[in-house]
């Protein structure tokens, strides 16, 4: 169903003339974020907010947090009070689709309409600046030792974050399962968590904890993504652990929107992506550009379940 109105809000979208850029596309909107403040879909929709206003496409936002389980506390709410509406969006991405599979959970992103991918992020592994393990081979070898001992945190369970422990595990040639995973509702809990030395390490995206790293509040030991996301720190693979992971964040809209109303927010990214300030923004936060729409978004997010599926099974979260 909502693969057929992306389809047709794809071929409705116009040909804007550049002088148009500046029109206002909606004089309000909502926000709903299904974490707390201060994480990565927090930081993603203020993002938006910021661009978009200052563009003058949107009047204001109003904002809504409701954080919990990767997401899932407030995807039903969202699903059910926003049904319909043409003015609200909801910021989500691989967290909750980990998640929802984890929870078993009956609501998922299916119940919502998919409207552009905007970000891909490599996570990174940290330890707090005051913990004895001085690199990755040292925290490899508390890991491979004994996983139990080592706590780390991250997101919601079954979230990117926990994969990519289970992964880092399971590469080590230990269980999934004898992870001491600390799950945290947004970014801002687990950085707390970190800096306080409560934990022994926590893994994010890198976007979240470079503040951190750059005030050596943190050490960083390795990124997830295939290539190196800052030169001065290593991938897990190319530090001999065979693991690479990536986050991707986006927007939805509710369920029943009209096919007109869709076709307006997914114009309203694609002017967005379109601008100078948001290709400035997404390097100052060093995200990595990652833009879908239409079948592309669509087909993209079939193969993330299905893979997504597969890993959580493999590493015995689902």
């Amino acid at each position: 169903m909502f693969r057929r109105s992306l389809l047709t809000a794809a071929a409705a979208l116009p040909l804007l003339p550049r002088a148009a850029l500046a029109e206002q596309r909606f004089a309000s909107m909502t926000m709903f974020i299904p974490a707390g403040p201060g994480g990565g879909w927090d930081g993603l929709g203020r993002a938006v907010e910021l661009v978009a206003r200052q563009a003058g496409l949107v009047g204001s936002f109003q904002f809504e947090n409701i954080g919990g389980a990767g997401g899932t506390v407030g995807l039903p709410r969202f699903v059910a009070q926003r049904r319909g509406r043409g003015d609200a969006l909801m910021i989500s991405g691989s967290i909750m689709v980990g998640a929802v599979l984890t929870n078993k959970t009956p609501v998922g992103l299916q119940n919502v309409t998919p409207l552009a991918r905007l970000t891909d992020e490599a996570g990174v592994v940290v330890v707090p600046a005051q913990s004895p393990i001085r690199d990755l081979k040292g925290l490899l070898d508390a890991l491979r030792a004994n996983p139990g001992a080592v706590s780390v945190a991250g997101g919601s369970a079954g979230g990117t974050d926990h994969i990519t422990l289970g992964l880092m595990l399971k590469a080590l040639g230990r269980q999934a399962r004898e992870a001491s995973y600390v799950a945290f509702a947004g970014g801002g809990p687990a950085q707390a968590a970190i800096l306080g030395a409560q934990v022994g390490a926590g893994i994010s995206g890198l976007a979240e904890f470079a503040e951190q790293i750059k005030a050596g509040r943190m050490r960083a030991l390795a990124t997830t993504g295939a290539t190196r996301s800052d030169p001065a720190i290593p991938t897990l693979k190319e530090s001999g652990l065979d693991v690479v992971v990536t986050n991707w964040r986006g927007a939805f809209g509710p369920p029943g929107v009209r096919p007109d109303a869709l076709a307006k927010l997914v114009a309203l990214f694609t002017e967005l992506h379109a601008l100078p300030a948001w290709a400035e923004l997404l390097r100052t936060r060093e995200w990595t550009d990652a833009f879908l729409v239409g079948e592309d978004f669509a087909k993209f997010l079939d193969s993330d379940r299905a893979q997504t599926e597969a890993v959580l099974k493999d590493i015995g979260l689902a």
